[in-house]
Formats: structure tokens, sequence, C-alpha cells
């Protein structure tokens, strides 16, 4: 039977860019202004805010881990909030991967790992447009062990150190995301999957992306009436069944076509197209640049359609 979310999570291809441990005491704030690249956050001790872009404050406690597919804006501080001036105090460097926050001199009452990561899909904005905008998991054992193993490697000079990365954060993402509670998060794939209905008709159009799916025998697969399906799949994935149907089949087709897998004709017929021609066109129509040209360069020239 297919996965969803381990192959989601593998077409994304995830790099760790910089992992460190933060401390923290006294009246302290951090801010960080990203450029849509995913972030994550385990906090050791202490009662951190997260505030991030849009969102509610959101307090952590010991245990917590969040992790953010797509960070824009967030800020980090004490659980009593301080004077604006923290924020734009720099961090004290202690080390290598090791910072602090705050006061310089006391005891840290705070300590968090916090992980600035990259995915190196191309057009991965097409990916994580169906992942949560935010995922909050308290007091999982096995993602503190897991980012205990990512800070380590990422500290370490070993060999084959980013293959290793590179593992261990595509098994931390699949652990956050299957520990969220999925019937709460935000429209996409994680609460897609939450619904067993949902979910039996996501794993057919994952193992079998070809298939010339309709809505009326994807509603079959979820045991549900056409009209009940539709309306059920858009509200708790995002899309309408056919669009995500069209999404997952044009991140398989770039990822053949940026290994250099295959043909044009067979990564069509692997995808559900009758012809490299009919392929061409959906291609070329939905991502801004024929097959022939993405297989060549690796880039699309716009923006996924799904934004």
């Amino acid at each position: 039977m297919s996965d969803p979310l381990a192959e989601m999570v593998a077409l994304l291809q995830p790099a760790a860019r910089l992992v460190k441990l933060v401390g923290a005491a006294g009246a302290w704030g951090a801010r960080r202004v990203e450029t849509g690249q995913p972030s994550f956050c385990a906090v050791l001790d202490g009662h951190p805010v997260l505030t991030l872009q849009g969102e509610a404050p959101l307090p952590l406690a010991p245990g917590d881990f969040v992790l953010v597919p797509a960070t824009w804006e967030f800020t980090m501080s004490g659980a009593a909030a301080p004077p604006a001036a923290a924020f734009e105090r720099a961090p004290l460097q202690l080390g290598p991967g090791e910072v602090r926050h705050g006061d310089p001199e006391g005891e840290p009452d705070t300590r968090f790992v916090i992980g600035h990561c990259v995915f190196g899909a191309p057009d991965a904005a097409l990916l994580v447009s169906l992942l949560p905008r935010m995922v909050h998991v308290r007091g999982d054992a096995r993602l503190a062990s897991l980012v205990e193993l990512v800070r380590d490697e990422s500290r370490a000079q070993r060999p084959a150190r980013d293959v290793v990365l590179a593992r261990l954060l595509e098994v931390l993402l699949i652990e956050a995301l299957r520990s969220a509670d999925g019937t709460a998060a935000a429209p996409g794939l994680v609460r897609g999957l939450a619904d067993p209905r949902l979910a039996a008709a996501l794993r057919r159009i994952h193992a079998q992306p070809a298939q010339a799916w309709t809505v009326a025998e994807l509603a079959k697969e979820s045991a549900l009436s056409r009209s009940a399906f539709f309306e059920r799949f858009s509200a708790a994935v995002g899309m309408a069944p056919m669009e995500y149907l069209l999404a997952w089949r044009m991140a398989l087709a770039k990822d053949l076509l940026r290994r250099g897998a295959c043909r044009i004709a067979e990564v069509a017929q692997r995808v559900g197209y009758s012809s490299a021609s009919t392929f061409s066109v959906a291609f070329t129509r939905h991502l801004g640049v024929p097959p022939a040209r993405f297989a060549r360069d690796g880039t699309t020239s716009s923006a996924s359609p799904l934004q």
C-alpha cells in the first residue's frame, strides 16, 4: 500500500542548513525573517512563547516540538513579554552551534534546539502547499530523540554527514507530521489522511497516479457519494480531488525529469497521459516551461499555480 506522507517528504528532499542549541535567561526575545524555508524547534527547558506571523502567540513547554514547513517571520521570547529592544539584541555566540539570548551571566532558564532547513525539490512550494502551516506536538519522546540525533550529526564532520542528515530529517518530518492531530490540522494532506474515508482515496491516488481516476471512482474508494466525497475532500485537503491528482502527477513528473530517470514519453505514461504531446501541453500550462526544458535546466519560470 502506498504511503502518501513518506512519498511527499522524500520528494521534498530536506537538508539541514543550521541546527543550534539556544539558551536564554532574563528578559529576552529573538526575531527571524525567513524566505519560505522550513524550521523546527524542540523545547528542552522553560516556557518560551512562539509567535508565527499571522497566528496567535503559542506558549510552549518542555517536550514540545514545532514544525513550520514554510517560515516567513516569527518571534520567540520568554513567558513574560520582553521590551521591544530585546528583539534587536544579537545573541551571544558561546561556541559552534550554541547561542545565548538575554542575560549572558545568568543560568539559562530556557533551552531549545532550533533548526533551519532547505527543501531541495524544484518548486517545493507546490508540495508544501499540501502540508499544514504549522505542526505542534507535545511530549513525543521519539521526536526528542530524532532532534538530538540531528543536532549531534550537524555538529560532527563524519563521512557522509550530509547524506545521514538528509535521511534523519526525512524521518523527523514524517514523525512530526504523523504525530500531529490531523483532525485539527489546517487543510492539507495530513488532515486528509486523518479521515479514514479520504485516506483510502489518497492512498489509491498515490499507489496508481497513472490511473484515469474520476471523482466517482475515488468516491467509491471512500465509500461516499460523489457529492459528499467532493465536498469532504475539498474541505479537508484544501483543493478539489482532480486538482490534487494533477498536483501529485506534476510533482512526480518533475522528479522523474530532474533525475533523468526516463524519456519524456515514459514520464507521460507513468503519470497518466496517453502521449508525450498531451503531457507536454499539460506540464507547460501548469508549470510555465515545457518538460524538455525543465529536464535540461531543472527549474520552472513561474510560481506554482496552486499558490
